[in-house]
C-alpha cells in the first residue's frame, strides 16, 4: 500500500513512517501542511493519505482531505489529538474514510488504512458500473426509438424491427447503436 503521510510535527511523522514501513507499506511522500499534501497527492496518486487535521498554513488537514476526496484522488484517513463530536461530524460530512485519535496505536493504523483503501476501491468500482449502466440505458433508448420508427414506417412487429436493426448491423459491420441513430436521423430528415 502506497501512503502519503502528512503531519506538521516531524517526530510524529517519523513515528508514523516507521510503523508503516514495519507493516510493509510504501511511504511515497511526506508533507507538513495541507497545501503540500494536496499537490503531492495530485502528482503521486497514493493509495491513501494519512493526514493530521490541525496543521498550519492556508489549508488545514480537513480542507485538504475535502479537496482530495472531491477530486477523487484517493481516500483520506484523518489523525487528530481531538475527539470532539464536531470534528468527527465534519470529517464524516466531507467523506473521509477513517478517523484515528493520537496517540496512534500501532495495531490500529494498518487496518484503518487497509479498510479505507478497500472502501475506496469498492466505491470507484460502483461509480464505473453506474456509468456503464447509464451508457447501456442510453443505447437501449436509442435502439427502442429506432425500433419504433421501423414499426411505424413499415408496419413491423417489435421483434421484426429489432431483427432488422440487428441484420443491418451485421451487414454493415457496425454497432447496432450506429444503425439505430441512422434510422432515427433519416426519419427526422424525411419528416422535415
Amino acid at each position: 500500500m502506497r501512503v502519503l503521510v502528512v503531519d506538521d510535527e516531524p517526530i510524529i511523522r517519523m513515528d508514523l513512517v516507521e510503523i508503516l514501513l514495519d507493516k510493509n507499506c510504501t511511504v511515497v511522500a511526506e508533507a507538513s501542511d495541507g497545501k503540500t499534501a494536496v499537490n503531492l497527492a495530485r502528482s503521486i496518486i497514493p493509495d491513501v493519505v494519512l493526514m493530521d487535521i490541525k496543521m498550519p498554513g492556508d489549508i488545514d488537514g480537513m480542507q485538504a482531505a475535502k479537496i482530495l476526496i472531491e477530486e477523487e484522488i484517493c481516500p483520506v484517513v484523518l489523525l487528530t489529538a481531538y475527539h470532539h463530536a464536531e470534528l468527527i461530524e465534519a470529517s464524516t460530512a466531507i467523506g473521509v474514510f477513517g478517523y484515528l485519535v493520537k496517540p496512534i496505536k500501532e495495531d490500529e493504523l494498518y487496518p484503518a488504512l487497509r479498510v479505507a483503501v478497500s472502501k475506496w476501491e469498492g466505491m470507484q468500482k460502483l461509480k464505473e458500473e453506474n456509468v456503464d449502466l447509464k451508457n447501456k440505458l442510453e443505447k437501449r433508448k436509442i435502439i427502442e426509438k429506432a425500433k419504433g420508427v421501423l414499426m411505424d414506417k413499415y408496419d413491423m412487429k417489435e421483434k421484426d424491427a429489432y431483427r432488422k436493426i440487428q441484420k443491418m448491423s451485421m451487414e454493415k459491420r457496425t454497432d447496432m447503436i450506429e444503425i439505430a441513430k441512422s434510422i432515427i436521423l433519416s426519419s427526422e430528415l424525411i419528416s422535415l
